[in-house]
């Protein structure tokens, strides 16, 4: 469908602000936000309404567009004041939607030059709007010559944003303390992590960062944040609630930490202030200060997986001794390293799941350039009709200056054995066998192993 002139479209929303009201809240408000890692966040906003004595209207309009009219609730404080019904209204006044309410009743079309058109609106569907004269005569105007729409008000029903609409019954008007609460779709959160490795290699400087992401539609000021890692369950409905436009998004930083705490079976972290959550932004909070942990260098060759190219990989402990031991929120991490110069170049990225205190964090940076693999299949041989023997040659070439160790890993299936190798084994589990293979600087190790699988 084309648009009407933007001019067109502007008088329409004016007009709308003009007409428009709505039974404000207290300025007065406690905004408490719980932020998961999937598209969801919970609000509990309190605050002070104004209520007539016996039954009376309360509009909160001041809420998400993606709220979750279901999980809605308002709790009196006060004890003076019921809830009788609850509605949830979006139906939005956008220029289309209010044309539809005048359909078959009287509007101004304002033309380019300044001439009107006036009738009864028939129909406003493709490029032109369709008008019936006072004789009985059909006009079609065409969209790119209308300027303005003059309509007499606003129909009832249509708001400007969606609103929340109570019947109360109170003992006496007044303010009344109440708890709002609800669930929203369109917040997010995750993890990002700077990982800088020094000279050797031997350790890395870690910082932290939470990136913060409101497309919810609404604005929530002075509010304090909590953050959950983990896999909530979610039941999943067909019924949504009304979508907020994206649209681009501004970045800031701040520099106040998180305090940490197990929670049922989740963890969850509360910035030790208060921040505002602007719609449309992306806001980011440091999660822990700079800290530095130890890391060991590790290669490894998987063969099955890439025939020649070894993985680079950092690994360190998120232990207290090793200067971490938080639990580590899912995200990427990007690792850099000072070059000769002093300048900081971009090494690898890696992505890290939930980690729980005192597990290992696998940083896997990319594919090593001068060492490498190679892995051949030398015979294979029918023992039974069940049993199969097959024996593999794999060789690790390394060309740098100094010794390195391999690890090997060999993905195997079925009831297996290794029978014979040139290198110790050890079995990872049911289906991996794993082999170090020391290598001198500028030299070869061949490793050759037979394997008995049973089918």
């Amino acid at each position: 469908m084309k648009p009407f002139h933007t001019t067109a479209i502007v008088s329409i929303a004016v007009s709308i602000g003009v007409l428009m009201s709505t039974t404000t809240a207290g300025a007065e408000r406690d905004l408490r936000i719980t932020v998961y890692n999937q598209d969801l966040g919970v609000v509990s906003d309190h605050r002070e309404i104004s209520v007539g004595a016996g039954q009376s209207e309360v509009e909160i309009a001041d809420v998400p567009a993606r709220i979750d009219p279901t999980s809605v609730h308002l709790k009196p404080k006060g004890g003076e004041m019921q809830v009788l019904e609850q509605n949830f209204q979006y139906d939005l006044a956008g220029p289309d939607r209010i044309l539809e309410r005048f359909l078959d009743q009287s509007v101004d079309l304002i033309l380019e030059g300044g001439d009107v058109k006036n009738g009864t609106l028939l129909s406003f569907v493709g490029g032109s709007v369709v008008l019936r004269q006072a004789d009985g005569g059909v006009e079609l105007v065409q969209r790119d010559a209308i300027i303005d729409i003059q309509l007499p008000e606003l129909p009832d029903g249509l708001r400007t944003r969606p609103t929340l609409v109570w019947m109360v019954q109170a003992k006496k008007g007044g303010t009344e303390p109440v708890e709002l609460s609800y669930m929203t779709g369109g917040m997010n959160w995750h993890a990002e992590y700077v990982a800088v490795a020094n000279e050797q290699d031997t350790e890395i400087e870690l910082s932290a960062w939470i990136s913060l992401e409101n497309q919810s539609g609404a604005t929530f000021p002075n509010a304090q944040l909590q953050l959950i890692a983990g896999d909530v369950n979610r039941v999943q409905d067909n019924v949504r609630a009304p979508r907020g436009r994206m649209v681009a998004m501004s970045a800031r930083a701040e520099s106040d930490g998180f305090e940490e705490e197990s929670f049922f079976e989740y963890h969850l972290y509360t910035l030790d202030r208060r921040t505002t959550l602007a719609d449309r932004e992306t806001k980011q909070l440091s999660l822990f200060p700079t800290t530095e942990a130890p890391v060991e260098k590790l290669f490894e060759y998987n063969g099955q997986r890439d025939a020649t190219k070894v993985n680079v990989i950092l690994e360190t402990e998120n232990r207290e001794n090793r200067g971490l031991g938080m639990p580590l929120p899912g995200g990427k991490v990007r690792i850099y390293k000072k070059d000769r110069r002093g300048q900081l170049q971009f090494i690898g990225e890696d992505r890290i799941d939930h980690t729980p205190k005192n597990e290992k964090i696998r940083l896997r940076t990319g594919k090593a350039f001068d060492v490498v693999g190679e892995r051949i299949e030398k015979s294979q041989k029918r023992i039974s009709e069940r049993v199969f023997e097959r024996e593999f040659e794999i060789k690790i070439r390394n060309r740098k200056e100094e010794a390195i160790s391999v690890l090997v890993a060999e993905n195997l299936w079925g009831d297996w054995e290794i029978t014979s190798s040139t290198h110790k084994h050890d079995k990872k589990d049911a289906r991996t066998a794993e082999f170090l293979l020391p290598v001198a600087a500028d030299a070869e190790t061949v490793l050759t192993f037979t394997v008995r699988t049973k089918n």
